[in-house]
């Protein structure tokens, strides 16, 4: 359909991470593997916590969301990315493509805001522990959860909504590996002067709320740890925040070179590499992360294999 001088675009060719046949072959075994692991992990861990009497805490409880977050956010890229890998560009509908980001933003923002519950869950049980069972009772856990769901579905839409009211004309190549916000920008005919800035506000706003949260749960935790006379004591409360403070240093590390740092302060092949990082690659390092460097996990993850083989 034309319009003026311009085709309006209708379907979305996404280039992916390589046009070279025999790097897409390497690339699909690679991250085929990436995935499976990333699957079977998150899919453990959550297994793992509804089997186990022991987890059964609010913590282990945010940690099984987000394993399921983790499962959603790498599905709704990987596949994609996969299939461009064997036939070398991806054609998507622009609706297909807009479905994608929503999801991508959605599991994304849901993630940053469940990091900050899990840390608020470490403060209050190492800063107040005789309060725990009160300030994090079954009831404020599913407000947690909810709120968490609910910022990220809200965040989705504003990036998807600001999609949807642009025109697409020209060309319809994108040079990523899924459906993002900037390299949609970058398609569009309309004026985006204005619509360019709403989801860096959204976002801004995310990363930086979750992350004064988070910081400052550790502030306290950090005083906590130090007042502490016990080295032993000191030790094990340590002990159950090195898990999240990974998780929290590797997601956030990522997402804050693409979505915060100017634009022209780095490449699109650097925009690529840290998008795979954050989207692919995290959430099947989560688990690892959770369950190598967990005493609980992998006390039940012990014993949930020997039931299996005694």
């Amino acid at each position: 359909m034309e319009v003026g001088n311009h085709t309006i675009v209708t379907e979305i060719i996404i280039l992916g991470l390589t046009q070279d046949p025999t790097l897409g072959a390497i690339f699909f075994v690679i991250f085929l593997g990436i995935y499976i692991v990333t699957i079977v992990g998150n899919i453990s861990i959550i297994t793992l916590i509804r089997n186990c009497s022991q987890l059964h805490t609010p913590m282990y409880l945010l940690l099984s969301h987000l394993a399921f977050v983790d499962i959603g956010f790498s599905s709704s890229v990987t596949p994609v990315m996969l299939t461009g890998f064997l036939r070398h560009k991806i054609v998507l509908l622009v609706a297909v493509c807009e479905g994608q980001l929503f999801s991508v933003v959605m599991f994304g923002t849901t993630e940053c805001f469940l990091l900050a519950a899990m840390a608020y869950d470490r403060y209050v049980a190492i800063c107040s522990p005789l309060s725990y069972s009160t300030r994090m009772s079954p009831r404020i856990c599913i407000l947690l959860v909810g709120a968490s769901y609910l910022g990220g579905f809200i965040n989705a839409w504003t990036f998807t909504s600001c999609v949807m009211s642009l025109s697409f004309c020209g060309s319809n190549q994108i040079d990523h590996f899924f459906c993002d916000f900037s390299p949609l920008l970058k398609l569009s005919c309309s004026d985006v002067s204005i619509i360019q800035n709403i989801p860096s506000i959204s976002s801004g706003f995310v990363i930086v709320s979750t992350i004064c949260i988070i910081a400052l749960s550790y502030v306290y935790i950090l005083i906590t740890i130090l007042k502490m006379r016990s080295t032993e004591g000191r030790h094990k409360a340590f002990s159950t925040c090195t898990s999240h403070l990974t998780a929290v240093t590797l997601y956030y590390g990522t997402i804050t070179f693409v979505y915060v740092m100017p634009k022209s302060t780095y490449s699109i092949y650097q925009n690529k590499v840290v998008s795979v990082f954050y989207t692919v690659v995290i959430p099947m390092l989560n688990p690892l992360v959770y369950s190598l460097r967990n005493k609980d996990v992998k006390e039940a993850l012990r014993k949930a294999t020997v039931s299996i083989y005694s």
